[in-house]
């Protein structure tokens, strides 16, 4: 891996078709490595974060998300998706920064997943306010990269206590099935941080493909080089399409895969993966705060994705597309967020892991 490509347009190298038939003979290796998780219980999730003695949990994170009727065998949020598959491009611009192998010049296969947000795997794919990229990275040191990147730039609020409680306050009451309107507007007046992520949403306007859509890293990382220097930065995957924001009124339920399928057969869809840099004063562990634009950027490399499978049986069906799965040379920021994020990402995989062992799911 890490070679370089034979076509700089639209890579595909031989050893991607060898990391895809390594990933689909290794699906039994997760179904069990699923199973233990399952059994060995939720211990290893207070290392992310949401310690023994905290009053939140990633157990209340995930039951909240779920209800009290659960789509058994899929994940808690982002429940409906699509995997994909493809290559990164490094213009090497990033390896001064970082002695991952990825970032050095050449190419790294991935396989990953477009999703949008929810839990309900049949919903319709245009009515979703958020929309997800997850991508997963393996290098030929043996080292992973995952992350998972979502279309708000910011958080709402800073702490996983007050992450909680804006869920508690959108999702419907579990009695009634309705929301109640004014509990969202009293949690927002209550949680001035919120005002970057307010702002971004009512100005938000989702396009018709998952391949015209921002994709952000949200929370800070550590960039550490050779030397063991560090340089916050948060990341974006940039789309090289141009947005159509026309969506049409009667589209079907499954738009936005029906289009990536559309697309992926006329060729590769692309993203530029750019890198902002925090400056000094730039709030590096509060995921509410935005940097200025006029930040230093660094455009990594590009994605190149250039296949597309259903979730059910697909190469990212088994994958817990965790932050906190990083290569050397990456670290996570102190954000508590991002930790959070990490622990209920893991809850949700034992559960899920634990009924599709029950004959539940995809």
């Amino acid at each position: 891996m890490n070679k370089k490509p034979t076509k700089s347009n639209h890579p595909k190298s031989n050893h991607l078709g060898d990391f895809i038939a390594l990933i689909k003979n290794d699906r039994k290796r997760f179904a069990l490595i699923g199973i233990i998780i399952s059994a060995l219980g939720i211990g290893f999730l207070f290392a992310s974060g949401l310690t023994p003695t905290s009053k939140m949990t990633a157990q209340k994170f995930v039951a909240l998300q779920e209800g009290s009727a659960p789509h058994e065998g899929f994940r808690r949020a982002h429940a409906k998706g699509i995997c994909i598959t493809g290559e990164f491009v490094s213009s090497g611009l990033l390896a001064q920064y970082s002695k991952a192998a990825i970032f050095q010049e050449g190419s790294t296969p991935f396989y990953g997943r477009f999703s949008i947000g929810g839990g309900n795997p049949t919903a319709p794919d245009l009515k979703s306010p958020v929309r997800s990229l997850a991508l997963a990275f393996s290098q030929n040191n043996g080292r992973q990269w995952r992350m998972a990147m979502n279309t708000p730039p910011v958080m709402a609020v800073r702490t996983p206590e007050d992450f909680y409680e804006q869920l508690a306050a959108i999702f419907p009451d579990p009695e009634t099935g309705i929301r109640d309107p004014q509990k969202i507007v009293d949690f927002f007046k209550a949680h001035p941080e919120s005002a970057a992520f307010v702002e971004w949403k009512n100005n938000y306007k989702p396009t018709n493909s998952f391949s015209t859509e921002i994709y952000n890293s949200i929370n800070a990382f550590y960039l550490v080089d050779a030397q063991g220097a560090k340089q916050a930065v948060r990341w974006q995957a940039v789309p090289q399409a141009v947005p159509n924001y026309n969506i049409a009124p009667d589209a079907p339920s499954d738009a936005l895969q029906k289009d990536m399928a559309e697309l992926l057969s006329k060729g590769a869809v692309k993203f530029d993966l750019v890198f902002q840099f925090a400056a000094e004063e730039d709030a590096v562990a509060d995921a509410t705060q935005p940097w200025p634009d006029e930040r230093r950027k660094i455009t990594a490399g590009t994605i190149f994705i250039q296949g597309a499978q259903a979730q059910k049986g697909g190469i990212c069906a088994d994958t817990n597309f965790d932050p906190l799965v990083l290569p050397s040379g990456i670290e996570p920021s102190e954000d508590p967020i991002l930790r959070a994020r990490s622990a209920a990402y893991a809850e949700s995989y034992r559960r899920r892991a634990r009924e599709t062992l029950l004959g539940a799911g995809q």
